[in-house]
């Protein structure tokens, strides 16, 4: 045995021993001193103790927090989806409403078509409808929305056709305003990037009286546009040396295009 263990042996039988040999009450003072002594640290110990579990319960109710929370977030994703779907659904619903009520408001013969392709580059150009020579859809008609004049067809395939929109400054109509003699040619214009575009009327008189708010529809000249169907309203007035231009905001959004109508006859 280690000499460091054996002093510590000797000096606890020794207690032992003292402490045997003492009276009753000298004992209880002892075990009194004792337990004086040693009883901070038992308080601290089932303070920690204490401490302790508590932290554990709530280690465990945070894993038990953290769990349902996990399921709230994949239960509020699931209900976000089926509300994204609810509101396309209904946005198609209320498409699908106007589209009806056009169709038997106008005065055209009219087809209804989807928009199903767009390409960015070629955004306020031309789009892809779902209708072709199959449903009567040929080049050179015109394409309206519930709003106005959305362009004309030019090109047609079987089952698809291509629409020039009036936003690109190919697609040329004959335009008048609303409450003047004032004519001139609507087209759209070069490098338009934003997401309003406007129009450009040119070939007004050189003294136009025109006000913001006028509405400009077509002349029914050319050919392919029937007349008086809304293009737009007169945003503002460009006086030259020999005639004037108008900026004009479309009535139609060509930003969200989707159910537009092909008139299968040409204008008279």
């Amino acid at each position: 045995m280690k000499p460091l263990n054996l002093i510590a042996l000797l000096l606890f039988l020794g207690g032992a021993i003292w402490t045997l040999t003492r009276s009753e009450r000298a004992v209880r003072e002892i075990q009194t001193g004792y337990f004086s002594a040693v009883s901070p640290f038992l308080k601290s110990g089932s303070a920690l103790e204490t401490k302790a579990r508590a932290f554990l319960e709530e280690a465990y109710h945070s894993k038990a927090l953290e769990a349902e929370l996990s399921t709230i977030r994949a239960e509020t994703g699931r209900l976000r989806i089926i509300e994204s779907r609810f509101r396309d659904l209904e946005r198609e619903n209320v498409q699908l409403r106007h589209a009806l009520n056009f169709k038997d408001a106008t005065r055209f013969d009219v087809v209804a078509a989807q928009v199903v392709r767009r390409h960015p580059t070629t955004w306020w150009q031309t789009v892809e409808i779902d209708g072709g020579e199959e449903r009567g859809i040929g080049t050179q008609l015109a394409v309206l929305s519930n709003e106005g004049l959305v362009g004309k067809i030019d090109r047609a395939d079987k089952e698809r056709s291509s629409v020039l929109l009036l936003t690109d400054e190919k697609c040329q109509v004959s335009a008048k305003v609303e409450g003047t003699p004032e004519i001139g040619i609507l087209s759209g214009q070069r490098g338009q990037f934003d997401d309003k575009p406007l129009l450009r009327l040119k070939f007004l008189s050189k003294n136009a009286v025109l006000k913001p708010g006028q509405r400009v529809f077509t002349t029914g000249r050319g050919g392919i546009f029937q007349a008086n169907i809304l293009l737009g309203t007169i945003e503002s007035v460009e006086k030259g040396a020999l005639d004037s231009e108008a900026l004009v905001r479309p009535s139609v959004d060509f930003a969200d295009l989707g159910t537009v109508f092909v008139v299968l006859s040409a204008a008279p």
